[in-house]
């Protein structure tokens, strides 16, 4: 199984209406299946029931989960557009793929299905007595699975699309990104330093962001050729007809299914997405703590949580210790650079929050221990610094800027 198709199912199954389906599709079938399913069993199943009672409590979820569903897609669109409007619209795709409100969206849809073709199967006389008895046995599990459901979805609807929830989601998305490109920044391929390579460009067919590499695909193609592909665009890049995806450096010339080979192992969507791309992370954590300094938000608590996170993300992913193991080695990629990434992080915090310095203060101690924590790059960080405390030159007052001076004396001197 190739990777982009192993992407493909892994967002197949965050979806809510893959879910839905599947579990739609399960309750019709085992509503259908409790008509003939009985005659198998050696035995019969008959329990006395009273007049029409399947029918009864059929009737009953069909109309409880009708409510509840439309009460839950409200909840959840209520939700995403907080994020978009209090957070960052990059956090709404993470509120889209929780897995608590998908289950139990797909819970009350394939509740609904299951009482709606049940009522219809008892109507046209499908069931016989040892089937209404299954269909009765079912529809007490369905009720239980129902009820655990709801009373999770409730306790769930406490936190879910608040502002703590959605840090939360986003650190966690951008801690795992990060991790794995620390873990390894060339995806497996040999790191390209060079800036200028020579060779047939590739150039992508579509515009939109380059959301996937697949490095095992682009191998097997540079194996067959017995040549070296260099990726220009990784996860995160903007792709245009003009733009190479990719430079190969080949004897011969590639034909037309070669290039369209190459090209089809890079995914291009109209959106940057979380899998590959360690920079969208660092971008969707600093626009919360930007919008949290704005004057409409007023709000430098949040902002100094964020660049918390952002200390407990780069700490981590600057002790991670890269495999230098090369697995395909006619692949040659250039890694994002750290100073991007620091860039991403911090430059909106520091210059939106230039006159804050309280915001200011935490900024410096958290730049500084990451200093610490990774001596080899400390210039990097100190460079974030020096940008930071020259835009509060003209934003805080003569007292503020002499706090601060002493606080950069006693970190970084």
């Amino acid at each position: 199984m190739t990777s982009n198709i192993r992407v493909l199912l892994r967002r197949l199954g965050k979806k809510v209406w893959a879910r839905a389906a599947l579990v739609t599709a399960v309750s019709i079938v085992f509503v259908l299946a409790a008509g003939w399913v009985g005659t198998l069993f050696p035995f019969m199943l008959v329990i006395d029931l009273g007049q029409d009672s399947v029918g009864s409590i059929l009737q009953i979820i069909a109309t409880s989960m009708l409510a509840v569903t439309t009460f839950s897609i409200t909840a959840m669109v209520t939700a995403y557009s907080s994020a978009t409007t209090t957070a960052t619209p990059r956090a709404t795709q993470l509120l889209v793929e929780d897995p608590t409100s998908q289950n139990a969206l797909s819970t009350f849809v394939g509740g609904f299905t299951f009482s709606l073709v049940g009522i219809i199967a008892l109507s046209t006389g499908y069931y016989g007595d040892q089937g209404r008895t299954i269909l009765f046995l079912g529809t007490l599990i369905m009720v239980a699975i129902i009820v655990v459901t709801l009373l999770r979805w409730i306790a769930h609807l406490s936190t879910f699309g608040r502002m703590a929830d959605i840090i939360d989601r986003v650190e966690a998305a951008a801690s795992t990104t990060l991790n794995a490109y620390a873990a390894s920044p060339s995806l497996g391929a040999r790191t390209s330093d060079s800036k200028e390579i020579i060779g047939e460009s590739v150039p992508s067919h579509e515009s939109g962001y380059v959301t996937f590499v697949d490095v095992a695909a682009l191998e097997r193609i540079a194996s067959r050729l017995d040549c070296d592909i260099h990726v220009l665009a990784l996860a995160g890049r903007y792709a245009d007809t003009m733009s190479p995806l990719a430079v190969i450096r080949s004897a011969t010339a590639l034909d037309s299914e070669t290039r369209k080979a190459v090209v089809g192992t890079f995914r291009i969507e109209a959106h940057r997405t979380y899998e590959q791309d360690p920079r969208l992370g660092m971008i969707a954590l600093a626009e919360i703590g930007s919008r949290a300094l704005s004057p409409s938000t007023n709000d430098p608590g949040t902002a100094i949580e964020i660049l918390s996170v952002l200390q407990r993300i780069l700490s981590k992913a600057l002790q991670t210790d890269p495999d230098a193991a090369v697995k395909y080695p006619h692949i040659w990629i250039r890694p994002v650079a750290l100073s991007d990434l620091i860039v991403d992080a911090f430059r909106p915090i520091s210059r939106d929050g230039a006159g804050i310095i309280e915001v200011q203060i935490r900024l410096q101690k958290c730049l500084a221990s990451l200093a610490a924590t990774a001596p080899q790059h400390a210039h990097l960080f100190a460079m974030a610094a020096d940008r930071a405390h020259s835009q509060t030159l003209h934003a805080l007052s003569d007292e503020e800027r002499r706090e601060l001076d002493g606080l950069r004396r006693t970190l970084w001197h």
